[in-house]
């Protein structure tokens, strides 16, 4: 796999992440305009060992630290769109929680984040349609296969439905937006053209390696795997879900690395349903979002410095500023040859 095809990243709020050879890059479009860029560096899982960048076993440990870089990188968008009542006196409890775990706090709340994203998750995803397919398994259907197509169809619809959902409000249709962002400049930057948002533009939105077709592909591999479980109660199943729940996203996480890199027909037609899911999970940005984007990926890669990019900032306000100067000057003078203009005006009516 080329360099260039590791990048991989997500949408943030008012934001963009990007995961490059220098690190995590989170960069988010302030309420002011500005662009705020943060570079972390990355400690991957898969490489404390051999053990763990074996096949199969770095897929599960590459969603664990993808779930907590994406909790940690929310996070740090949101703090920028925090009401103004929370930047008051804190709560009492928040003063207890702070003095006692200090400088643990902030990965305390992240950790605590992330169990309850996953807790809902399998509760939608994973409870909900095992215990409807369980309702339909008492009307005498005993295939194994069968109960696990239509339990993968009920994840699948419901997904479907809760994508659906959250589409339709206003700031995760943005989320979807900076999604979209993040695709094209990954687009635009595999095919090693210039990064301007002009550039990015002209690519689409959807992308073989992006996370909604893991998500797909999940459910599809979940198909096939759990036909082989008998069908007891509904705890003993999410048991045995759960413990499979590890190979699951380790067969899945090397067909998206395959997916990413091949241009087979077999890769397209794998792909292609993902690919239509990200329909609903992307939308068309606008410039300054690919700008935002743009960003974020040229400092995960190296390619500007988070320095760098603050210069730059400060030169465009700077060049703002001028232009506002220059155009309240020119406002003023056309005001003032207008008042001339009229006590020409009014004295030559007094000489008539």
């Amino acid at each position: 796999m080329s360099k260039k095809a590791k990048v991989g990243g997500q949408a943030v709020i008012e934001g963009v992440m990007m995961r490059g050879e220098k690190g995590i890059a989170t960069a988010v479009r302030k309420a002011d305009g500005k662009i705020e860029i943060k570079l972390e560096p990355i400690f991957p899982i898969t490489k404390k060992n051999k053990i763990t960048a074996l096949p199969f076993i770095r897929g599960f440990l590459n969603l664990i630290d993808s779930l907590i870089v994406g909790v940690k990188s929310l996070n740090y968008s949101s703090s920028f769109f925090e009401d103004d009542e929370e930047d008051g006196e804190p709560s009492k409890f928040e003063q207890w929680f702070y003095k006692v775990f200090k400088d643990k706090a902030g990965d305390i709340v992240v950790g605590i984040s992330m169990l309850l994203g996953v807790a809902l998750a399998m509760l939608l995803f994973m409870v909900v349609p095992t215990a409807i397919t369980g309702l339909i398994k008492k009307m005498n259907v005993d295939s194994s296969f069968i109960l696990s197509f239509i339990e993968g169809i009920m994840s699948l619809v419901i997904f479907l439905l809760y994508l659906f959902a959250i589409s339709k409000m206003e700031d995760i249709y943005r989320v979807f937006q900076y999604h979209g962002a993040e695709h094209k400049t990954i687009y635009c930057y595999e095919n090693q053209l210039e990064l301007t948002p002009e550039n990015a533009d002209k690519f689409g939105t959807l992308h073989p390696r992006c996370g909604t077709n893991f998500m797909f592909l999940v459910m599809a591999v979940s198909i096939f795997l759990f036909s082989f479980l008998n069908w007891g109660s509904i705890l003993e199943r999410m048991f045995f879900k759960l413990l499979l729940l590890p190979v699951v996203s380790g067969i899945t996480y090397e067909l998206i690395r395959w997916l990413g890199n091949t241009k087979s027909k077999l890769g397209h037609v794998i792909a292609y349903p993902g690919m239509m899911l990200q329909k609903l999970t992307t939308k068309q940005p606008d410039l300054e979002m690919l700008e935002v984007a743009i960003v974020s990926l040229q400092v995960a890669e190296g390619i500007k410095t988070v320095e760098e990019i603050k210069n730059m900032q400060r030169d465009k306000s700077d060049e703002k500023a001028e232009e506002g100067t220059k155009l309240e000057q020119s406002v003023s003078e056309q005001e003032a040859g207008l008042s001339d203009k009229e006590v020409v005006e009014e004295n030559n009516f007094s000489v008539e």
